[in-house]
């Protein structure tokens, strides 16, 4: 079964000729038997979200050898994972944009074209991750009051 798909992929790769099937394939890869549409919002309507909905991402790209340079992550999805306490303070990207639908229509669009050319909207990021930046000074304090507090219990008993 395998080399079936592979021989298919091999064929459309010279001519970008995908259609729907393909791409709701690779889709099922990830998520099985959830209905699927071409307008079907992948992150919203599916909950494929952080590091699945990233690795669906990087999969499609190397499935469909699409160049995925203009490519910006945070207008699509969010992060796996607890963003404590630094998002309290500091908004992580994605919160700080309009999130954009993937949908198996637009990944179709890409696959055919073999470039991701989505017009993004005009918008300015800090130069650092100040929410990253706080949750790991409050991880490596957390850390060392933990150690203090062993170290203490050992020597006082």
């Amino acid at each position: 079964m395998h080399y079936i798909r592979l021989l298919a992929c091999m064929i459309h790769m010279n001519t970008g000729n995908y259609q729907l099937e393909d791409i709701y394939s690779e889709i099922r890869n990830f998520i099985s038997n959830e209905p699927l549409n071409p307008s079907t919002d992948i992150f919203k309507d599916l909950g494929l979200v952080g590091d699945d909905f990233h690795e669906l991402i990087e999969q499609y790209q190397k499935q469909f050898n699409v160049n995925m340079d203009s490519y910006i992550w945070y207008f699509h999805a969010d992060e796996e994972g607890l963003n404590f306490p630094g998002a309290l303070f500091f908004k992580p990207p994605y919160e700080r944009v309009t999130r954009i639908p993937v949908t198996p229509e637009l990944l179709l669009k890409f696959a055919n074209t073999g470039t991701w050319k989505l017009n993004y909207p005009e918008h300015q990021l800090p130069s650092k991750r100040y929410d990253i930046q706080i949750n790991t000074i409050f991880g490596a304090t957390l850390l060392v009051i933990i150690a203090i507090t062993l170290i203490y219990n050992f020597l006082v008993k």
